[in-house]
């Protein structure tokens, strides 16, 4: 399957390798902290699997007829690919159907995706409306790479140059990226620096109290933002 390139940011790129945040195993915890970590973790992954594996076969049909539609309106290959930083550093290939014009930053070079911003083909609007472009993701999830909910995940070459302007940026290394998030849901897409430094402050909020149950939490407000119920802005 051939893949496209699709970037989002116009934040200057620097091609230095992203600071990796060694893992903190649960042995360095004490005992009962150590047993209650591993047991959310379990908890995490057991939910991830058991919502993204029917989520993914149910939403075939549709990432398929998509994806088809995609291919018609517009040149180039349906899917594109891209590395993002995962936890503890680690670089992996997210899956997307393309919602924009294929190469289109060839000439404009890497630059944020801005409201009305000419790049997004018409059908590639109504994917990231609907967010069924970030689909193909839950096979990360399957695979380990991403959670359900996590910090969202940054391109490696973005990461190091976010790394040098936002503080604590490198703290979300900690976990596993996700699809959605509470930073995501309660802010818009990032437009400049400003916004991830906010974004950040959510997600060092979240690593914090993080539970089961503030994922399940996070995906029923996902759900309900989705269908045009927007949570409460969360303060910053």
């Amino acid at each position: 399957m051939m893949h496209a390139t699709e970037t989002t940011t116009e934040v200057p790129v620097l091609r230095i390798t992203p600071h990796v945040l060694p893992p903190e195993p649960a042995e360095a915890l004490p005992a009962r902290n150590a047993r209650r970590s591993r047991w959310h973790l379990r908890g995490k992954r057991a939910l991830d699997v058991s919502l993204s594996l029917p989520l993914l076969i149910g939403t075939a049909p549709l990432v398929a007829l998509c994806a088809a539609v995609t291919r018609i309106t517009s040149r180039g290959p349906a899917f594109y690919s891209q590395q993002r930083v995962g936890q503890f550093g680690r670089v992996f290939t997210i899956h997307k159907l393309r919602t924009m014009y294929h190469d289109c930053d060839r000439l404009t070079g890497p630059k944020w995706c801005v409201p009305g911003d000419p790049r997004v083909t018409p059908f590639g609007r109504f994917l990231r409306a609907a967010h069924i472009d970030e689909l193909p993701q839950l096979v990360n999830v399957l695979r380990g790479q991403m959670s359900l909910v996590g910090p969202r995940p940054e391109r490696p070459e973005i990461a190091a140059t976010l790394a040098t302007q936002v503080d604590e940026y490198d703290i979300r290394s900690a976990v596993l990226p996700g699809i959605t998030g509470h930073a995501q849901v309660h802010l818009p897409p990032d437009v400049t620096v400003s916004d991830v430094r906010d974004k950040v402050r959510l997600d060092r909020d979240y690593m914090r109290t993080w539970t089961v149950w503030s994922d399940v939490v996070a995906l029923w407000r996902t759900a309900r933002k989705l269908v045009g119920l927007h949570p409460r802005r969360a303060n910053t």
